[in-house]
């Protein structure tokens, strides 16, 4: 007879797979009423894990998926410290305030200025505080001026990420987008300045589009921004919204000026978690001066014992990618990141111009802003399969590679896009052109067999008679 004190002394000497917590289902809705030994429960979820796609596989993603062994052992060692406590954890406040300097110089901000900044969970907090920070301003000097504040409006183009339509809904802002047209597929000077007016509150320019990895004409804003508003007697601001960019360009691009050397950048932002090669989540948002980042929005909290002030939407969070991201600072250096970048971009033009080569794509972009490239299909392409087959067949090979269409005005466009980031070797973009390329095969030969298949009905043929072409190779 089997007992249960039977299954506990086999939950003790057998196997994980001999135990009884794995013999059956676990409760995936409902919180099960027993406890799971913590080898069992780790083997469930792990495995369960499995299921999900390669991260060093997935060219979608802009978030970074390596990290020395020292960095996640600092990472591990720090989970348990509360990034919003400073008063307990001064030191890691304090390498937060050093990355925060650190950035400000990066980005060449005024040496007679006092710039100020912060981290936050991403890049969308980080645009989202940036926002706010350009709405009060607009705000206060609309109220000084006596004029009304209840239709303020943010210029930007239509390829802006998610969390831009997000803050202009949240904050009840109109949003001013600059379509795509023609072969510009983001935000035109011209375009941009022709929306604007005395209820603007800012301009954002991305420096790393997520459409096709290219930069917007920042300095060609600027200048037309300041005489503009000279004209005018307005005060719009430029927000740059460098996710991507902002940690590409000071070390590929020094001499293109993108940064605080333009008059009215007033904020910035990236994604340590992108470029800035730190598991995520962590981003940076830094003003060029104390006088741009509002005083009203910033809380002074009397918090577990110390006056701390706190500008950020979310509050608790771990301090572990911040302690990373000063560790990337300190290990790599500028020529650390200089070298990783370059060696990116390095892959990602040899890619686009492997890619160019195989017949069917047009590039729209080769990876030479940020090391992200877009690729479609020629207009003289037979139309036998689309970029939604081919990104569905190269997932069947463990490569994640998106395809999606443009927004206005050039909804026509369906585009496939590479992002390449620290750990896309030499040797794994060439494992990455030869699933593309066998994946074309297989899309051609599947389109072969379909225009056999409809012929020999026609014509009443036995289909068995008819040798197959066999597009695999060794």
């Amino acid at each position: 007879m089997y007992t249960r004190q039977d299954d506990q002394r086999n939950d003790m000497i057998g196997p994980a797979f001999g135990t009884r917590y794995l013999d059956a289902a676990v409760p995936k809705y409902r919180m099960p009423e027993e406890q799971t030994p913590a080898d069992a429960a780790y083997q469930i979820v792990h495995d369960e894990l499995m299921l999900d796609g390669n991260a060093r596989l997935n060219v979608a993603t802009f978030v970074t998926t390596w990290m020395e062994p020292q960095a996640k052992q600092l990472m591990t060692e720090t989970f348990e410290k509360n990034m919003i406590d400073k008063d307990e954890y001064p030191q890691t406040a304090e390498l937060e305030c050093r990355c925060v300097n650190m950035l400000a110089d990066l980005w060449n901000a005024p040496s007679d200025q006092k710039p100020i900044g912060t981290s936050t969970i991403g890049s969308s907090e980080a645009c989202m505080l940036g926002g706010m920070a350009m709405k009060w301003r607009w705000r206060e000097r609309m109220k000084a001026a006596g004029k009304p504040t209840d239709k303020p409006n943010i210029v930007m183009g239509v390829n802006v990420q998610v969390c831009w339509h997000k803050f202009a809904k949240y904050w009840d802002i109109e949003q001013r987008l600059v379509p795509m047209e023609g072969n510009r597929f983001h935000l035109g000077a011209e375009e941009a300045l022709a929306l604007c007016d005395e209820n603007t509150i800012g301009i954002v320019v991305i420096m790393g589009s997520t459409f096709d990895g290219s930069y917007e004409p920042a300095k060609e804003i600027n200048d037309g921004l300041i005489a503009l508003n000279a004209e005018n007697g307005w005060d719009i601001p430029i927000h740059i919204d460098g996710a991507s960019g902002a940690m590409v360009a000071p070390f590929l691009q020094p001499d293109l000026e993108w940064d605080f050397r333009l008059e009215r950048v007033k904020s910035i932002n990236t994604s340590g978690h992108k470029y800035g090669l730190v598991y995520p989540g962590v981003g940076w948002a830094v003003w060029r001066d104390e006088a741009d980042l509002p005083e009203d929005l910033i809380f002074r909290v009397n918090y577990l014992g110390g006056q701390m002030p706190t500008f950020a939407i979310n509050f608790s969070r771990p301090g572990n990618q911040v302690v990373a991201q000063y560790y990337n600072f300190i290990r790599l250096g500028r020529e650390g990141y200089r070298r990783i970048q370059q060696k990116s971009q390095d892959v990602a033009v040899f890619l686009s111009g492997e890619i160019e080569k195989l017949g069917p794509f047009e590039l729209i972009t080769r990876g030479d802003d940020i090391p992200v490239f877009a690729f479609k299909l020629r207009d003289d392409f037979d139309g036998s399969w689309d970029v939604f087959q081919l990104s569905e067949r190269m997932r069947h090979r463990g490569w994640q590679l998106p395809a999606y269409t443009f927004p206005a005005n050039r909804e026509d466009v369906a585009a496939l896009r590479i992002v390449v980031r620290e750990g896309m070797s030499r040797d794994l973009a060439d494992e990455l052109l030869s699933g593309l390329k066998r994946s074309i095969e297989s899309l051609e030969a599947d389109a072969a067999g379909g225009q056999q298949a409809a012929a020999t009905a026609n014509t009443g043929g036995d289909s068995g008679l008819h040798e197959q072409k066999s597009f695999t190779k060794c």
